[in-house]
């Protein structure tokens, strides 16, 4: 008589092995439940009994009295995880992502596109320093103003003050006067008239020191200044390093690929270029802030770019080669491969 081949009983808790010929429903002392873990407790849903001991966990003894059995359970499915999407870093550097098409560089507008005059802050340091200077004794203008006689009027363009009667404060257009088509007005302002009395009747629409004595051409020592540059993600700062920037001597105008500055300083200095910038600039949300001792242009970038330089070496376009009158088109192109030919070894 053959040997009764032993079961492997697979209820959660049991375990052991058993002869089917002697399997009844007492046989077997398992866990009906489910483990559970949670917050470093361990247990059986089936009977409620808990433990932070894994051992003491395994060695619960069963709830619950049947039949050993040798079927596996069935184990719970574990949920899925939703994918999430890559994230925008993810998918331009994975390796996995398809080569994408570039989107072309948007057109270069010529140099001399149209340039807009640039909002400018005046700093509270500078304006202290400005009212100084113009109280200081040892300043040259207020010298020669020892030697002024009451009535002298002030020399800046639309100022109708007079000296020994004057407020402090002068009003005057820093731009030039224009005559155009019957039209009279201040490059500055822009407040056109046909009326002659009314142009000379306009008022100043900049404020600054008063001008008693005009300096002859050439008087004027002025020097150049030292300027640098950097950049943000989104903005490019122009830095010109000099002291007391007189705000009514100062312009700054810009285009989408262009920065023509103009900045007088009161030490005799100013700075003035004309640039053809490196990327593209907005002008809109462009601004230039007058500080005690620099002057900032801060230019908006219109592309997210990164600029290896400022400016780009100015490129005059080549113009097309003149055409004689009694040359035939038909000929033209024949002629220049003749030129080009080397008869030297004949």
């Amino acid at each position: 008589m053959s040997a009764v081949k032993e079961l492997q009983c697979y209820n959660r808790g049991c375990g052991s092995k058993y002869n089917p010929d002697e399997n009844k429903q007492d046989s077997c002392t398992y866990h009906p439940g489910a483990p559970f873990f949670h917050d470093a407790y361990k247990g059986w849903s089936c009977c409620k009994k808990k433990t932070v001991d894994f051992t003491e966990f395994l060695n619960t003894k069963g709830c619950t009295k049947g039949f050993h059995s040798d079927v596996k359970p069935v184990e719970p499915e574990k949920p899925q995880k939703e994918a999430s999407p890559p994230s925008r870093e993810q998918q331009i550097f994975s390796p996995q992502t398809p080569n994408r098409k570039l989107e072309p560089p948007a057109p270069r507008p010529p140099f001399d596109s149209p340039m807009t005059e640039l909002p400018c802050t005046v700093a509270p340091s500078l304006s202290q320093a400005l009212k100084q200077r113009a109280t200081d004794p040892a300043r040259p203008e207020a010298a020669d103003a020892g030697q002024l006689q009451p009535g002298t009027s002030c020399k800046n363009g639309g100022c109708k003050e007079t000296y020994g009667s004057c407020s402090a404060e002068c009003r005057f257009h820093s731009g030039v006067p224009i005559f155009h088509e019957g039209m009279k007005y201040w490059s500055c302002c822009q407040r056109k008239t046909s009326d002659f009395s009314a142009f000379l009747a306009q008022e100043g629409c900049t404020t600054g020191d008063h001008l008693w004595i005009k300096k002859k051409e050439g008087d004027a020592r002025r020097t150049s200044c030292r300027y640098d540059w950097h950049q943000t993600g989104s903005h490019v700062i122009v830095a010109v390093y000099a002291k007391l920037a007189r705000p009514e001597r100062s312009r700054v105008l810009a285009g989408p690929v262009r920065l023509r500055p103009h900045i007088e300083f009161g030490d005799d200095q100013e700075f003035e270029v004309d640039l053809e910038l490196r990327g593209l600039v907005d002008p809109a949300q462009s601004s230039v802030q007058l500080l005690g001792s620099k002057v900032e242009i801060k230019l908006k970038k219109a592309e997210p770019l990164s600029w290896s330089q400022l400016s780009v070496a100015r490129t005059e376009p080549a113009a097309p080669p003149a055409a004689r009158p009694d040359a035939d088109p038909s000929t033209d192109a024949m002629t220049q491969r003749v030129d080009a030919v080397d008869l030297s070894g004949l």
